[in-house]
């Protein structure tokens, strides 16, 4: 999916200046952003204070919207650099193009993952004949420098490993939790994770203390660490914890993602993650006026142009805390 935010700004993310070594219950407010005719997302990362949870960079969340009768997602090509995309459906489908000529459609509970690498551009669109309901998440997830100019592809799992307890069943999109691995690949010690509880179910959920965390409530009411988060908002938890009380005072549905802290800082603005203002500029001359993002082919309209790019001083973080 794609940043259509047309005065995009840049943003120096990672490194550990705004990592909390503790735990915390610091609760995310998104900002809502229109994505097309017919959908607007809460985007929970990055955020005012608060860019990144582990490797993940960036949060939309997204219905469930009622689009019988309207044409649903459509997303143009639009090119990626230095970052994986993680499609994550509960309701509907997504279809999936790319400039390697991958055709896919996305199903709930079925893993789109395509990593950028050096350079890619995809479109994303709901299937001309579609569900009623649109319900998902689109997160980016940063690559480490030994990483990012890896050959760009595209992976569609769907049989994803589980683990469960009574009233919770955990669904595991990336990494490790609890035994399970994801057949995801991914380039840092990473964990995301689809929670499905029961109405009154009690759990606790096992994690790693050397990693940061962040609960997204997609649907229902629950409550993580006896803080209650509805839909479209996202939890906060910082370090340090081995495991998270989990409650579902209704069915409820929880995305949980984490990561060691990503200690390189990175460049994030529109579609591109580099490490400095001269490497964003360049991918965005490459994508308007050449070829090294490829072309999509299917997708019935034109690409998406880049924004103007502004002439931002870029500082440094903070300290950790």
């Amino acid at each position: 999916m794609s940043n259509l935010d047309r005065q995009a700004a840049l943003s120096v993310c990672g490194g550990r200046g705004f990592v909390v070594a503790e735990p915390v219950r610091e609760l995310l407010t998104p900002r809502h952003v229109r994505l097309g005719e017919s959908t607007e997302v809460r985007r929970l990362l990055p955020n005012l204070g608060r860019r990144m949870v582990g490797a993940w960079a960036f949060v939309d969340h997204y219905g469930p919207d009622d689009i019988a009768g309207e044409p649903g997602m459509q997303v143009p090509p639009h090119p990626h650099m230095g970052l994986q995309t993680v499609s994550w459906l509960h309701d509907g489908e997504v279809l999936h193009r790319d400039s390697l000529g991958s055709l896919r459609t996305i199903r709930p509970r079925e893993l789109g993952l395509m990593t950028s690498g050096r350079a890619i551009s995809h479109s994303e669109e709901s299937p001309k004949s579609h569900a009623r309901f649109l319900h998902g998440a689109q997160l980016w997830v940063a690559l480490p420098d030994a990483h990012r100019h890896v050959e760009p592809h595209f992976q569609h799992h769907t049989d994803l490993p589980a683990v469960s307890a009574p009233g919770l069943t955990a669904t595991l999109i990336l990494g490790e939790l609890d035994g399970a691995t994801s057949p995801g690949t991914a380039y840092t010690p990473i964990v995301g994770a689809d929670i499905a509880l029961t109405a009154g179910a009690e759990a606790r959920l096992p994690l790693d203390p050397d990693f940061e965390y962040a609960v997204l409530s997609m649907s229902g009411q629950a409550e993580v660490d006896g803080v209650p988060v509805l839909p479209g908002s996202m939890l906060y938890l910082g370090c340090g914890r081995t495991e998270l009380p989990l409650r579902g005072d209704t069915d409820a549905g929880l995305m949980l993602l984490g990561g060691e802290p990503f200690e390189e800082e990175i460049v994030m603005w529109w579609n591109f993650i580099g490490r400095s203002h001269e490497e964003i500029e360049e991918a965005r001359r490459a994508w308007m006026g050449g070829s090294r993002f490829g072309e999509v082919h299917g997708y019935d309209g034109d690409r998406l142009p880049a924004p103007e790019l502004p002439p931002v001083a870029l500082k440094p973080r903070g300290r950790v805390r």
